[in-house]
């Protein structure tokens, strides 16, 4: 049998002809359309998040109080930065919330968007999962205002001890050097909880079921299901929940703000407390600004970190 060459279609065989600096050209031209359709969200970012940050990267470098004329002082806000005791408590301050904004709450999450898939179409589920998520829709100074009234010294906390014989424990929780910072912790995993339950529930809804099967049938009850089906496989939603619930942890102001202000004392206190201080409270515009170039760089630096292990992961 004799064989034969299939012959290019004519707009496949015009392409192959066609010189490069056409297709280059053509290149261009869909670059530049590309480009107009992110122009309308390019141009908002650029006005009110990249020039700020630079301008406040470029304040970093002064000694100035808002009002007077700035000194250039080159990275000396800086060293005073990383030498100073009370910027590095803040900075643990922080990391201590960040097992309270991130791990506990993707626990929590995980395990309860592995029960309410479980029990998916039974009766009453959807309103469990809405109740559960209704943290993340109320705004975060109402849920500090309310909070604050729950660990008052007669809140509804106290109430609750006393009510089944353990007064004794209630405490003044806010105003506590103890527990000021873990009970603030905790109103933060009860609002970030519900939101990783719903990354973690979507998650779910990409994994075959014939894998949860498979297991079954190796004699996989619904623990074994858990860790070796449902956390292996929901890798990607983990890995935004952590990205999304860092960033929260380190960049956390407004509810210490309205909960305890940063005190008892200092501690609660962390840098956007610290930030608002020495730009509105102190005078030290600069100081300030350096430390918020600080903040937002450990901040990206976890993130890209928290990215690079999820993809390297197994």
């Amino acid at each position: 049998m004799a064989l034969t060459t299939r012959r290019p279609t004519a707009p496949a065989a015009d392409r192959a002809r066609a010189p490069a600096g056409r297709r280059s050209g053509a290149g261009r031209r869909r670059r530049a359309v590309a480009l107009l359709y992110v122009l309308p969200a390019l141009l908002p970012y650029t006005l009110f998040a990249v020039l700020p940050a630079l301008h406040t990267a470029y304040l970093s470098l002064f000694d100035w109080d808002g009002v007077t004329l700035p000194s250039f002082t080159g990275i000396a806000n800086y060293r005073t930065v990383f030498a100073d005791p009370q910027l590095r408590a803040a900075a643990w301050h922080a990391g201590a919330l960040i097992i309270f904004f991130s791990v506990l709450p993707i626990c929590v999450g995980l395990v309860s968007a592995a029960v309410v898939s479980r029990l998916s179409g039974r009766r009453g589920i959807t309103a469990v999962r809405t109740l559960l998520f209704l943290p993340q829709v109320v705004p975060l100074v109402a849920v500090a205002i309310i909070w604050r009234w729950v660990y008052a010294e007669d809140g509804t906390l106290n109430q609750a001890l006393r009510a089944v014989g353990l007064g004794r424990l209630a405490d003044s929780w806010l105003g506590s050097f103890t527990w000021a910072l873990p009970a603030v912790g905790l109103i933060g995993t009860w609002v970030v909880a519900g939101l990783c339950m719903v990354l973690f529930l979507s998650g779910t809804q990409r994994i075959d079921q014939e894998i949860y099967e498979a297991a079954r049938m190796d004699g996989a009850g619904p623990v074994r299901e858990f860790w070796s089906v449902t956390v292996p496989l929901l890798r990607p939603e983990i890995a935004v929940a952590l990205s999304i619930t860092v960033i929260a942890a380190l960049s956390s102001f407004d509810l210490i703000y309205i909960t305890t202000g940063g005190g008892p004392g200092n501690s609660t206190v962390v840098p956007g407390i610290l930030i608002y201080r020495l730009a509105f409270g102190g005078g030290q515009v600069g100081l300030a600004s350096a430390l918020a170039v600080v903040l937002t760089a450990v901040i990206s630096v976890a993130v890209l970190v928290i990215n690079r292990l999820a993809r390297e992961a197994p």
